[in-house]
């Protein structure tokens, strides 16, 4: 399974905007490897530079020097609609008004093509649905506004895609000083409050234009966002927004609060305000489980609880619910971990490490076959052999997605001696695709959406096989009642999924091999 896309955004005028714009996409990037980018505006113009890659491949010392500004936003991406290549990375970026507007969207949309034939695009020409968004909200400017096709076909003839970035190039300059800024005052707010009510499924956006920055989520609130602020509560210095909690420690930041499914935060001189974008009977708060069980960092927190010590209270649970004798407890890393530590101390089974893993593979490695997969987990897990050799081990782990290889790494410990091999997964069978910013292939992948638990053990080649229960699992959280999104678990959809974008997920490339993919 590949993570959800992480996004930044600062407003800090007289700070070096686009350096806490790297520091603050390098904690998000393990939401997104395939590529990064960030738009930073001088108010005068909006420069956006973007390539394939990590942040530290995208970004240097001296492409960051050379972003000067008072507000910027960032994005890491992976790809759930649009394919992986460089004319999808984002920000992306719309030539129109005095300086243009730059977006960044973590999600998935569900309604593309009821809103691509509202835009007057053709079938096939939307590259991804967050360059839809964009077009969308463009043609709310006042026509003419967009400052010269030719000089925007001119820059983009120049992006390349050089190792210092793709330089998406800026507005060329007006009147002076506040010029570009004074004459896009106020345009794109009311273009998001036209546009956004008419977009379904998952979002969190953050979008700039010369002056301003923007923050947003969906009436659901798939995708989480936080405010935090830079300085003291009585002389704010400027206020950031991020897909997680440590984006905004590692800036230094002070955490406020997260946005509210369905609210619209604007920041400018004048602080910060926001409002609601939709009425309130369609706010349905939606969160996706999966941002607790394995997506965001441990030191992040949602719904005011920090995600290490529910990961640690599903493992607690799952002892609770399946016991097995053992000598050792041993966690899948690295979010099997905090799960595996719960299980020991609730059983009295000693906890130790059983693999080490190869912090230089990515989480999203994928491997076309079954042999390179098995290859592909021993490039990234290798077993401690004193430490399972004649053992009975309880190897906890997050999720099965796809059984291809959690095999392989049981197989692994097997031929490291392990006596016994009991899995305990700290979720529910993941039975269902997901259609709201996860790509985890379709349901005919999915190894339990079609087997049994024994079935699944069996072919897994574990001595036993035990899941968190969903209650269990939400007990965990310390949320219950707050709202979550489980349908990957259950089926259990909250947005109506259209059957165009179901055939086009179908479409896709093969889906990774699971969750610990490698």
């Amino acid at each position: 399974m590949k993570e959800a896309c992480g996004v930044f955004g600062v407003y800090a005028p007289g700070k070096a905007v686009a350096q806490l714009t790297f520091d603050g996409l390098y904690a998000l990037q393990h939401r997104g490897q395939e590529s990064a980018g960030m738009a930073v505006s001088d108010r005068e113009a909006v420069t956006v530079v973007r390539d394939m890659g990590l942040v530290t491949t995208v970004f240097d010392e001296r492409t960051v020097s050379c972003l000067p500004g008072d507000l910027a936003i960032g994005h890491t991406r992976y790809s759930t609609t649009g394919t992986s290549e460089w004319r999808n990375a984002q920000p992306v970026y719309r030539a129109v008004g005095a300086a243009g507007f730059a977006l960044a969207h973590n999600g998935n949309l569900t309604n593309t093509a009821a809103l691509a034939e509202r835009a007057g695009m053709l079938p096939g020409v939307v590259a991804s649905d967050s360059d839809l968004v964009a077009e969308l909200l463009s043609l709310r400017y006042p026509a003419g506004s967009a400052w010269g096709a030719a000089r925007d076909a001119g820059r983009a003839a120049s992006n390349g895609h050089g190792g210092d970035g793709g330089l998406a190039g800026a507005a060329p300059v007006g009147e002076g000083p506040g010029a570009r800024e004074d004459a896009d005052d106020g345009v794109l707010e009311a273009a998001l409050r036209d546009v956004l009510p008419l977009v379904e499924g998952a979002f969190s956006f953050v979008l700039l234009d010369a002056g301003h920055l923007f923050g947003v989520r969906d009436p659901s609130g798939f995708r989480p966002l936080c405010l935090g602020r830079l300085g003291p509560p009585d002389r704010p210095e400027g206020w950031v927004l991020a897909s997680e909690t440590p984006a905004l420690d590692i800036v230094g930041a002070t955490f406020v609060r997260e946005l509210e499914p369905g609210e619209l935060v604007v920041v400018d001189d004048d602080g910060v305000r926001s409002e609601q974008l939709v009425a309130p009977e369609r706010i349905d708060p939606h969160l996706c489980i999966f941002e607790f069980v394995y997506f965001a960092r441990p030191d992040s927190r949602l719904y005011g609880r920090e995600v290490h010590g529910a990961r640690r209270r599903m493992g607690e649970l799952l002892a609770a619910q399946a016991p097995v004798d053992a000598d050792l407890v041993m966690g899948v890393p690295e979010s099997g971990v905090p799960a595996a530590e719960g299980y020991a101390r609730a059983t009295g089974i000693p906890h130790g490490q059983g693999l080490v893993k190869n912090r230089y593979i990515g989480r999203t490695f994928i491997s076309p076959n079954q042999e390179l997969r098995a290859a592909g987990v021993r490039r990234k897990l290798n077993p401690l052999k004193e430490n399972v050799a004649g053992k009975r081990l309880v190897v906890v782990d997050d999720s099965i997605v796809r059984g291809t290889t959690t095999r392989a790494m049981v197989k692994m410990l097997r031929e490291a001696g392990a006596a016994e091999v009991h899995l305990r997964i700290s979720s529910p069978p993941y039975k269902w695709p997901c259609y709201y910013g996860l790509d985890t292939g379709t349901k005919q992948e999915l190894i339990a959406a079609d087997l049994t638990i024994p079935e699944i053990g069996q072919f897994l080649g574990a001595d036993s096989l035990f899941y968190l229960s969903l209650d269990g699992l939400k007990a965990a959280t310390g949320a219950v009642g707050a709202g979550f999104c489980d349908a990957c678990l259950t089926g259990d959809y909250p947005k109506d999924v259209p059957v165009p974008l179901v055939s086009e997920a179908s479409d896709r490339l093969e889906a990774p091999v699971g969750l610990r993919v490698g």
